[in-house]
């Protein structure tokens, strides 16, 4: 195996403690990390799945977990991970066609996936309160 000298110093690549954060790059990192969640969000499906064909009694165990106020927490996590994929998502096909590629467009597309992911999430979250509480 070959390998450089000791003595020989190179230079290293700056990574993310050089470069001063920009919103491509973190809407980058952040759909990474939503697809992430979404993975774990999966898992808890199928948890939810399998306790409700696994009969009643453990039906109301997976419904109060998922009721806890950490649980409660996870699934709010999850719901803006999903919506912000989603209109990430859109926003790559976008750009896929040609579409938004000039920077003040993709600064404004990029907190318009903010904003909107935010605001689908507090709409689902309200209409399910709402039908929680019987207002729907």
């Amino acid at each position: 195996m070959l390998s450089a000298p000791e003595d020989i110093k190179r230079p290293l690549s700056p990574h993310l403690q050089i470069y001063k954060p920009q919103i491509t790059s973190v809407l980058s990192i952040l759909h990474r990390g939503t697809g992430i969640v979404l993975f774990g969000g999966s898992l808890l499906w199928c948890f939810w799945f399998v306790s409700l064909a696994a009969g009643k009694a453990s039906y109301h165990q997976g419904q109060a977990l998922l009721l806890s106020p950490l649980g409660l927490f996870i699934l709010l996590g999850w719901s803006f991970s999903f919506f912000y994929h989603l209109c990430n998502g859109i926003r790559h096909l976008l750009w896929d066609i040609g579409i938004g590629y000039e920077m003040t467009t993709v600064r404004k597309t990029g907190w318009t996936v903010i904003f909107s992911s935010v605001l689908l999430t507090g709409i689902t979250w309200a209409m399910g309160v709402m039908k929680w509480k019987g207002l729907l």
